[in-house]
């Protein structure tokens, strides 16, 4: 390094240190405006260089006043070259960040422990190169300031990395495995069930130390609290509540979550993050407070080991094998429970040829029968008098036979028998009431399509609190559900020729209602969807689904583009913007359509975008063309500059130096706080034919409301449509 740029560079750092410090005494008072924000994002980008530099030069200062080096002039100047890069380069990265903490959702004490972490990094750095030539500045000096500087930035990089990605990200993975397994019986719903999923997708992002969206999923109160959109769910409805629609979001939306990029949701954890919200969210309730056959808990059962995991030990003795070989035939098993168990399961087959006396050659091994499964057999009421014979029985499932109900008393000297399915029978409510309490042992019984209302049900519940009353589900249409919006399945939004529209559900028997007018469908008014109707022209497609006993859906909207006349080639007669580089040229004619956030470098691929320059588009076709419209779709988000075009011209001709003006338009520009949105510029004119056609967007200046009034605006193409 020369001795005029080496002046230069420490004047640099002079004037940044200064200006670090006026940043810090000032920071209540500083406001980032939305054009240097972009400068504070680079922190995460640039924190890299110095981390590095300082590394390599703060090990070099520890052995700089070794005796092999102290006379080396190249170690030397190297030595003070490197540390005067890396303390710029702090430098930088401090100002970066200061300017990325005033954005939302950075606050807490981690964010003061990475800040003050790297600022006294940055001015011990200082110190250190101000001070190296000095004559107090010796051995022990440098190794306990270059020490000291490596254990700042061991912890500024720390503390930005629970910023980022949360705390434990490092260790999670190894400290996790070894947690101990809740029993089922203590598990609560949110501490075990809910907060584990908030812990694992949200909590990076919505912490105390990183309040995204000002909203905290780290504990109770702040959760009920919400965030900077509102509540974050409204207990019993979980299709109103934010949670669940930011998660319902298509992934391509900016307001999705958990955000593009991060570890998303699997369809379990939704479903249990819809029906804690349906349930209405108690904190304190435990899994098996809830009813036997609420879905929450019987999905959430699965995450549980069982209270008790202790194998059964029967007090009886085994069959004789021959004699359990001789019962087996094609329509009966027998079958043991488990390996070394002397239990047996029994299962009969084949409805036309069973009779009482397939139960009675069982007496042999009687005593063993712990299961029996008569599903779908024709066992009358006096045949339980010979299952009553099983004395060691547990399980026993006559869904589907032809019992009343009224000899269900053979059945209660059963003193183990704890289940019972009973779906599809004639018992009554009457034979329940007087019968049930007489089984001492029983925990469960289904009553899946029987004669039982869901009140006389409760009522058997109430008076039974030891038996789970497993009732099924009845559509009684009231407790309707909402249905999800229709879907488009053309292949493609764009098209050259007429086209059948394809909407379908996944549901049956949904009636999907659609327009074309720009009009909400309704339930009555609106067509409906038969799958004859043809799209000729550029279209917007509002949809949706309706279905007797549910929810109308939310509303679906498929743009759909015509593109008539593909140029045989094309190019851009001025450069583009260096982010929004896309394909050039030819991704104007991809039919690959673009999406929001284009400032992400996930989504960018599909647009074009000019700043600080028109831009135009040089189209050319082998054979002249009759044209009449051209049309460009933009994007519209005023809130980082993107605008439309202050202006788009259309020219044409048969020569490219001979160009006639066709069209001039001047699209509406949005107001403040407009949402964002994808849109068509489209230009008509009266019929041409031509063979070259110049398409020209010129950028507007933004108004004087916006944080960059007098800039040029950001013009933002994907797709353009020649007709």
């Amino acid at each position: 390094m020369t001795k005029k740029v080496k002046s230069l560079a420490e004047q640099a750092l002079f004037a940044s240190a200064i200006f670090i410090l006026f940043l810090l005494l000032f920071e209540s008072k500083i406001v980032v405006p939305t054009w240097m924000q972009p400068v504070g994002r680079m922190h995460p980008l640039f924190l890299h260089f110095p981390i590095v530099i300082l590394l390599l030069a703060m090990a070099m200062e520890m052995f700089r006043f070794n005796s092999s080096y102290a006379t080396n002039e190249f170690y030397r100047g190297f030595l003070s070259n490197l540390l005067l890069v890396g303390v710029l380069s702090a430098a930088v990265t401090v100002v970066m960040g200061l300017f990325l903490s005033k954005e939302e959702g950075y606050s807490g004490d981690m964010l003061q422990w990475h800040k003050w972490s790297g600022v006294s990094l940055f001015y011990l750095s200082c110190l250190i190169y101000w001070s190296r030539n000095q004559a107090w500045y010796q051995a022990t000096v440098a190794k306990s300031g270059a020490i000291l500087a490596v254990f700042f930035l061991i912890g500024a990089g720390h503390y930005g990395a629970v910023l980022t990605h949360g705390d434990n990200f490092i260790t999670g993975p190894i400290t996790n495995t070894n947690a101990e397994p809740v029993a089922l019986d203590q598990a609560l719903v949110y501490d075990h069930v809910i907060q584990p999923i908030f812990q694992q997708k949200c909590i990076s992002c919505h912490n105390p130390d990183k309040l995204k969206g000002e909203l905290n999923l780290a504990d109770v109160d702040a959760i009920l609290k919400g965030g900077k959109s509102g509540k974050l769910f409204k207990a019993g409805l979980p299709d109103q509540s934010l949670l669940l629609q930011r998660i319902h979001l298509p992934a391509e939306e900016k307001k999705h979550m958990p955000p593009t990029g991060k570890t998303q949701l699997t369809s379990d954890e939704i479903t249990l993050l819809a029906l804690w919200v349906k349930s209405k969210p108690d904190f304190k309730k435990k899994v098996v407070d809830l009813p036997p056959t609420d879905s929450l808990r019987r999905i959430a059962a699965v995450l549980f080991k069982p209270a008790e995991q202790t194998e059964e030990v029967y007090d009886f003795d085994a069959a004789d094998e021959e004699t359990v070989k001789k019962l087996n035939n094609d329509y009966r098993t027998v079958a043991y429970l488990a390996k070394e168990s002397p239990a047996l399961a029994v299962n009969l087959y084949n409805r036309s040829i069973y009779s009482v006396e397939k139960l009675q050659e069982l007496s042999e091994i009687k005593q063993q029968v712990v299961s029996l499964n008569l599903n779908k057999m024709p066992v009358k009421d006096a045949d339980l008098k010979t299952v009553a014979q099983f004395e060691n029985l547990q399980k026993l499932d006559l869904n589907f036979t032809d019992i009343s109900g009224q000899g269900l008393k053979e059945l209660a000297g059963l003193k183990h028998l704890n289940s019972l399915t009973l779906s599809g029978t004639k018992v009554t409510y009457a034979d329940l009431q007087k019968q049930i309490g007489d089984f001492k042992s029983l925990k469960t019984v289904s009553l899946w399509e029987t004669k039982l209302t869901i009140p006389e049900i409760q009522q058997l519940q109430k008076a039974n609190k030891n038996i789970a009353f497993i009732a099924g589900f009845k559509d009684d249409g009231k407790d309707p559900i909402t249905l999800n919006p229709p879907q488009v399945k053309n292949s493609s939004m764009i098209f050259d020729k007429p086209v059948a529209l394809q909407l379908n559900h996944p549901i049956k028997g949904v009636q999907i209602r659609f327009t074309t007018d720009g009009t909400e469908p309704d339930s009555i008014h609106s067509p409906v969807f038969n799958n004859q109707t043809i799209l000729t022209d550029m279209t917007t497609i509002k949809a949706r689904a309706f279905k007797d006993g549910w929810f109308g859906s939310s509303l679906a909207t498929f743009d759909f583009y015509k593109s008539t006349y593909k140029p045989d080639s094309v190019a851009l007669l001025l450069p583009l913007n260096r982010v929004h580089q896309a394909e050039g040229a030819k991704s104007l004619f991809d039919h690959k359509l673009g999406t929001f956030n284009a400032n992400s470098p996930a989504w960018a691929n599909n647009w074009t975008g000019v700043r600080n320059n028109d831009m135009v588009l040089m189209a050319e076709y082998k054979k002249p063309v009759t044209v009449s419209s051209v049309a460009l779709r933009i994007m519209v988000e005023e809130a980082t500059g993107i605008f439309p075009p202050g202006s788009v011209e259309i020219w044409g001709g048969d020569s490219r130096d001979k160009l006639k003006l066709l069209s001039t338009v001047k699209p509406k520009m949005p107001v403040k706080g407009e949402t964002h949105e994808l849109k068509n510029v489209t230009c008509t004119f009266k019929p041409q034919t031509v063979t070259y056609l110049k398409i020209v967007a010129k950028p507007c200046t933004l108004p004087e409301w916006h944080g960059g009034k007098g800039k040029p605006g950001l013009v933002l193409v994907d797709e353009m449509f020649i007709n």
